[in-house]
């Protein structure tokens, strides 16, 4: 609340709707017909909006999961754009996943347990159906995944946190017609949150008392979470490894509090770490809950990350020059391990198909700890070209932002396009 707070002291206005009669059941099934309960609201909104400003209104911007709302956009004669807050390779599967079952009748579904391999334009490598998103392997969730991207295929532009730097490759396939135009505007971060963080909090302090580079820190996003023997093949990994450790271990969310439930951190980790792991890792490792991780891949005792691959984790990490050893969860992430370790060659596998079952209740596989501990070693050799490379594409990101820079023009090619296409005055 604090920080949507601090952002009202900008241009930004919140606006908060009413909330409409939609379905109880928030499965898959029902986002599509949620979504459109809102969309009367909004109008009204923007309505309301326009008729108490002299401002011109120029348009719409929408987060994918929202793009059924460019309806509004089109009633109200004024374009919309994406914001897309993946990689570019990712919007390229997408898009050429629709294409396989609209024009090929591939069915993707069918998929899910072969190792079938694709020509994917956006990616320089074939991709194995391994790989392929749990979402569009489930009948219900890949019905709402098609749809939002034939709506996407309606707006006027594409905004992506990206950048030439990072996916020329995967940009430059997007220009086939397939999709909108795109802008690689990115990387966008908050690294706000860096400066948030106390330095005299106890992380900080104890990152501070550690060699430069020395550090694992393993962080896995707001759905990443481990059943008690996971988390004991994990510890053992660390203790074989002898490399020290910062982890930030929390516990899965309540069952009984629904589908939405967040995790939260433990009274006491020790009730599932093995017996006497925190005493033997005691000066060399430190186990949190919640990680402020901005500024913990910030710090320069940080030498590698082991991540789920979320796309901004991928980002912020780059951002720092911290190496990644991929253990990628659910939705997009298997592709982006594929991504980072295949063709941009700046992270190690763990296990680059591993996924939890988000939706239903499939069978957990458990990684052993002398496979996590080969990741956490190849990450932690500085003399591994992934190590190099990485570095790097740390410099080539951040020339990106500045002035002259590939995203600083975009940026400005798309302020321009817009302006272009604002609807002429009565």
């Amino acid at each position: 609340a604090a920080y949507v707070h601090s952002l009202t002291a900008t241009r930004i206005k919140f606006i908060h709707l009413p909330q409409p009669e939609t379905q109880k059941d928030i499965s898959f099934s029902n986002h599509i017909s949620n979504l459109q309960a809102h969309a009367p609201l909004v109008k009204d909104a923007t309505n309301n909006i326009l008729h108490h400003s002299s401002s011109r209104f120029i348009g719409f911007v929408f987060d994918l999961f929202l793009t059924p709302f460019i309806d509004v956009g089109n009633q109200l004669g004024v374009p919309s754009y994406v914001f897309y807050a993946s990689s570019a390779a990712f919007l390229g599967f997408q898009s050429h996943a629709l294409a396989l079952q609209d024009e090929q009748n591939v069915n993707i579904v069918e998929l899910k347990d072969s190792d079938t391999e694709f020509t994917i334009p956006s990616y320089i490598n074939p991709v194995s159906s391994k790989l392929f998103p749990t979402i569009l392997l489930n009948p219900e969730s890949n019905s709402m995944a098609t749809t939002l991207v034939r709506w996407l295929r309606k707006a006027k532009g594409i905004m992506i946190n990206t950048c030439w730097e990072l996916e020329s490759h995967a940009i430059s396939s997007l220009s086939n017609g397939s999709v909108p135009p795109v802008y690689p505007v990115g990387p966008i971060l908050d690294l706000e949150r860096k400066s948030e963080v106390h330095q005299n909090s106890d992380i900080m302090k104890w990152l501070d008392e550690q060699p430069p580079s020395s550090v694992v820190f393993l962080c896995f996003g707001s759905g990443g979470n481990f059943n008690g023997d996971q988390v004991k093949e994990i510890a053992s990994a660390l203790e074989q490894s002898g490399h020290r450790f910062l982890w930030s271990l929390r516990q899965p969310p309540d069952p009984f509090k629904g589908p939405m439930a967040s995790q939260t951190d433990y009274d006491d980790a020790s009730e599932i770490l093995p017996e006497g792991f925190l005493d033997r890792t005691h000066g060399i490792g430190k186990i949190i809950g919640w990680a402020p991780q901005v500024a913990i891949l910030g710090h320069p005792a940080i030498g590698g990350f082991v991540s789920h691959c979320g796309w901004n984790s991928i980002l912020e990490s780059i951002w720092f020059g911290v190496p990644i050893a991929t253990w990628p969860l659910y939705a997009e992430q298997q592709l982006n391990a594929f991504k980072l370790v295949t063709e941009l060659e700046i992270a190690v596998e763990i296990k680059m198909d591993y996924r939890i079952e988000v939706i239903g209740n499939g069978e957990v596989e458990i990684l052993r700890a002398e496979t996590i501990e080969k990741g956490i070693r190849c990450m932690m050799d500085k003399g591994r070209d992934a190590w190099k490379r990485v570095k790097e594409m740390r410099e080539k990101i951040r020339r990106a932002l500045m002035d002259g820079g590939s995203a600083h023009s975009t940026i400005r090619d798309f302020i321009n396009d817009v302006m272009g296409s604002m609807p002429k005055k009565n």
